[in-house]
């Protein structure tokens, strides 16, 4: 059994505060766009895990899909074992959810494999042990994210008919550089407010991480400048960086950009 994890990017991202826990709260819109991931998984006697595609850094036993298989397994211990292949396209480190994405596919898969019927409430809180972002990914549709991002609300936006370009540097931003430049706030404007006129997105819709991270690496700055120079009505960082995505209201003409830079663009 096969399924393609996806990336997402974030529609505006405030971090809101600083938890007793040791993490963030933050508040941001999330949309799925159509990069992915290819995700196997076989009824096998030999347990096996294998990647191919874009090389994983770390700690093999981090990897969230061996997490979720974990997870399932001390609740339903007799689950029978699998052969995992995940071949690897959206690049990791930066901002776009791929290693989410991958860990909530798995749990899905897994569901779906093994006829477990768990419905998507169950799902998102298998998903919420795996990570921040996790959760998102399960019903995989536009929603608003408060607390450390697994408090969800569905919003009603749409991108359909519109064109993305996705240009990543290669830059890993990692958690520690993204928030030590950050001063969490509460926001002024309610964020479901901005995004319901998009005549205020270019102005008002502010990913709080860019401030500290365009300051360290100016070249992420060009790639947000050069896309609105292209006829971009909405370009941004996602997530905590390293990739900045612009939106079209058409496919924009040729642009040029390093070879050695990761360029993903689709019509929506």
């Amino acid at each position: 059994m096969i399924s393609f994890p996806n990336a997402k990017i974030n529609l505006g991202l405030h971090i809101t505060g600083k938890r007793k826990d040791g993490y963030h709260d933050i508040e941001t819109c999330m949309v799925p766009i159509p990069l992915h991931d290819a995700l196997e998984m076989i009824l096998d006697k030999k347990p096996t895990c294998n990647s191919s595609g874009l090389e994983i850094p770390g700690d093999p036993t981090d990897n969230l899909i061996l997490k979720a298989e974990k997870l399932l397994r001390k609740d339903f211990p007799n689950l029978p074992t699998l052969n995992i292949h995940l071949h690897k396209n959206i690049p990791m480190g930066a901002g776009l959810g791929g290693g989410s994405a991958d860990g909530a596919f798995a749990l899905k898969l897994m569901n779906n494999l093994f006829d477990l019927h768990l419905d998507d409430f169950f799902l998102e809180e298998y998903a919420a042990q795996l990570g921040s972002d996790c959760p998102f990914f399960i019903e995989n549709t536009p929603k608003i994210a408060r607390g450390r991002g697994e408090i969800l609300e569905p919003i009603d936006i749409s991108l359909k008919g519109n064109y993305i370009l996705l240009i990543n540097p290669r830059i890993h931003i990692g958690t520690k550089e993204a928030y030590a430049g950050v001063t969490p706030a509460t926001p002024k404007i309610k964020l479901e407010e901005i995004l319901a006129d998009r005549n205020r997105w270019k102005t008002e819709l502010v990913n709080d991480f860019e401030l500290s991270i365009f300051k360290n690496h100016p070249e992420i700055a060009a790639i947000k400048e050069k896309l609105y120079q292209a006829g971009a009505f909405y370009a941004a960082m996602s997530g905590s960086g390293s990739s900045v995505f612009g939106l079209f209201a058409k496919q924009p003409s040729e642009l040029e950009f390093s070879d050695r830079y990761f360029r993903f663009e689709s019509f929506l």
